[in-house]
């Protein structure tokens, strides 16, 4: 919703009744709670990190919202005629003390996790939802929205201004503002549930990554990387099995074991513990919870009017409808698993030629895959990760900042601000030629118990001149596998465009330039493009040669290494493409059938198959542990989005390629900024993206990145 519940948590609370039965001293106690005070300190505030405790969470969001909703009673109560003053400014204002709370329920649920916690977020899950409705149905701040909303449309705003009211009136209208009064309950029930749902899911998947832990023996590493060993090793340790070593059942873990482990049989233990994370047929299982989601939403919309979820979703998204995403993808999927058939063929004749006696299955893809791109290439893919360590990777971050959006980067002295886990580092954002304070950046990069697996970015407090220009609070998260001590961090290459990626969304918060906070909100389809576009540094000259180095020598990768990473850049996109289209496709195809003809566990197997989906490759989130889509809603019928932004992503990257002085041209990086990175939401993307370009995007780019034939019609 676009009343700013940070970190878009939109989900209910008991509100004043709190207040009102526990009577003065409770409330006079929730206002010292940390969780809600204002935050002091250097930098205009910063979050007391160092004061968090679970037993502080639920008083200070069930305050927050209490205090939230008295905001938005005073705005809805105002009997003046409504004006953007008088009704737009003050909701933009309002639920300080809640985004705080939000910021700190946001670390629990995403870093710092326990059992503990979770039962919190169980219980606070439908308070949330509830609190979220009665804003969003409130009949008197919907009028009062809607109709400076129908005087904008008149007597037009300014653009800024125009923007924020288009955003909250369609938001408002999306959530079910203009339903009648059983309606608007029915909704709101629905958002309950699902909240409690979406809450479980999650405690679901991340119980299944906790619980499946294999340990292995000396005589069980063969193939295994030096640092991987080492890495689980202090991994088993942690977990009180000294002189075992612990395969975690997290993508960071995962991935590199299937790559290199010579051992068959538990690379398929392995493969099989990751991918059927939430479909174990226990407690923990996710196949019907799916189902009621998908029943809910589409009831949901059902009362909106709306055919299927995927249309309601889609109609303020930069594809539209769902016709329009799937079009994209289709012309896609052909050219993929033609590319799988080639990899699968190369790889089965290593295979063979090694008396393998085996048939490709899916838990060996990654590993004859790295034998193929020796074969091929001669790249070795442990060779490179020995000039890819995160210190230098960090520093080729601040680099490319620097070239492109102007920024240094300072380590702020360890101890001065707050942080939530000792592996957290912290650095102060300013301009490099007026030094004029940007803003802080949070780095938390290692895997733990407690920590979801992934990559993502986030902010504490957001740049809007309206709430006073403060600067801006940055992170990005990573789940690198912590080293032994004194050992250095080595990533793939693979992991270094992550890291890239996620500081691209971490540029986009910091170089916010908008009046209102609702600016701040992204085009899920829109929003992945700027992240995924900064990844095209890591592989540039200057990057390459400056930070590049290796790890124990500190010499430069040599140009021959370097030469064999980007004639393998096209290498394995079948698999690439394949598994991420495969979910991306599912996404779509659960949110446009009839949900009561949906069996998950059937549905995913059946649709994969008209497809033509490989059987040597499995989708890259499998439904009963697709987060994205069934945790929230964020990425709910979006998933698609990375492929539609990587659209973009391959059409301005070449924009760059053919300026004058390339990726590191003045001019371009301007236009970046000021079109791209600048305005946030603040202007229609596809407006923006034509504004920087001249024209709008075309998939030829991104065919030709892939290595994949450009359809004819485009030819």
């Amino acid at each position: 919703m676009t009343f700013r519940i940070k970190k878009g948590l939109s989900i209910f609370a008991l509100v004043s009744i709190i207040g009102y039965c526990n009577g003065q001293k409770n409330e006079q106690d929730s206002m010292n709670n940390p969780l809600l005070t204002e935050w002091n300190g250097p930098y205009e505030g910063v979050p007391a990190f160092d004061k968090m405790k679970i037993e502080y969470v639920k008083p200070a969001i069930r305050k927050g919202m209490e205090l939230h909703l008295a905001e938005i009673d005073k705005i809805s109560e105002n009997s003046e005629e409504a004006t953007f003053e008088n009704t737009i400014i003050p909701m933009e204002k309002a639920g300080e003390e809640l985004d705080r709370a939000f910021t700190y329920y946001g670390i629990y649920s995403s870093n710092v996790s326990s059992p503990e916690f979770r039962e919190v977020q169980k219980e606070l899950a439908p308070e949330i939802s509830e609190f979220s409705s009665k804003i969003s149905q409130n009949e008197k701040l919907f009028n009062r929205i809607k109709t400076v909303y129908e005087r904008s449309q008149k007597e037009p705003l300014s653009p800024a201004r125009q923007r924020v009211i288009d955003l909250i009136y369609e938001d408002f209208a999306m959530q079910g503002a203009e339903l009648s009064k059983k309606d608007k309950e029915r909704y709101a029930a629905i958002n309950k549930e699902l909240s409690a749902l979406y809450t479980q899911f999650s405690t679901n998947v991340l119980a299944d990554e906790e619980n499946y832990v294999i340990y292995l023996d000396a005589d069980q590493l063969g193939g295994l990387p030096e640092s991987y060993i080492k890495s689980a090793a202090q991994a088993a340790a942690d977990r009180g099995n000294d002189g075992k070593y612990a395969v975690t059942n997290t993508r960071s873990s995962m991935d590199p074991f299937l790559t290199y482990s010579t051992e068959r049989e538990i690379r398929e233990q392995v493969w099989k513990n990751y991918y059927s994370r939430g479909d174990n047929g226990d407690e923990y299982d996710n196949n019907e919870i799916v189902k009621q989601i998908l029943k809910l939403r589409d009831e949901r919309v059902e009362l909106l009017g709306y055919d299927n979820y995927a249309e309601w979703r889609l109609q303020n998204r930069m594809a539209k409808n769902p016709e329009n995403a799937m079009d994209l993808m289709m012309k896609v999927w052909p050219a993929a698993l033609a590319r799988v058939e080639e990899e699968v063929k190369d790889m089965q004749k290593i295979a063979d030629s090694q008396d393998a006696n085996i048939t490709i299955k899916p838990w060996d893809y990654r590993f004859y895959a790295e034998k193929v791109r020796k074969e091929k290439y001669d790249l070795d893919s442990e060779e490179v990760k020995h000039y890819l360590e995160l210190g230098n990777l960090t520093q080729a971050l601040f680099y490319t900042a620097g070239e492109l959006f102007n920024f240094n980067f300072t380590p702020v002295e360890e101890g001065s601000v707050p942080v939530f886990h000792e592996d957290v580092k912290v650095w102060e954002v300013t301009n490099k030629d007026s030094g004029d304070l940007i803003g802080l950046w949070y780095l938390d990069p290692y895997a733990r118990q407690g920590k979801r697996s992934g990559a993502w970015a986030t902010t504490y407090r957001s740049y809007n001149e309206l709430m006073g220009s403060k600067p801006v609070l940055s992170s990005n998260n990573s789940n690198f596998i912590e080293p032994a001590p004194g050992e250095p961090v080595l990533v793939s290459w693979d992991d270094a465009e992550t890291f890239f990626h996620e500081f691209g969304h971490a540029l986009h918060f910091l170089s916010a330039d908008i009046e209102y906070p609702t600016l701040n909100s992204g085009v899920r389809d829109y929003t992945e493009f700027q992240s995924q576009l900064l990844e095209r540094w890591l592989s540039t000259d200057k990057v390459i040669n400056q930070f590049l180095r290796h790890h124990e020598t500190n010499e430069v990768i040599p140009d021959e290494l370097v030469r064999k990473i980007k004639e393998a850049s096209t290498f394995n996109q079948g698999f690439a493409t394949t598994e991420f289209l495969a979910s991306a496709i599912m996404d779509m195809k659960y949110h446009t059938t009839d949900p009561e003809n949906i069996d998950p566990d059937t549905f995913e197997r059946e649709t994969l198959k008209e497809l033509n989906m490989p059987e040597e490759i499995v989708m890259r989130h499998r439904t009963p542990h697709f987060g994205h889509v069934f945790s929230g809603e964020g990425y709910a019928t979006g998933y698609y989005g990375y492929l539609w932004a990587d659209v973009l992503t391959s059409d301005a990257a070449e924009a760059f390629a053919k300026a004058p002085k390339g990726f590191y041209d003045k001019e371009m990086a301007s236009k970046l900024v000021k079109y791209l990175f600048a305005p946030r939401n603040s202007m229609d993307p596809a407006e923006a993206y034509k504004k920087f370009r001249g024209r709008d995007a075309k998939i030829d780019a991104l065919m030709r990145d892939r290595g994949f034939p450009v359809p004819e019609e485009n030819q």
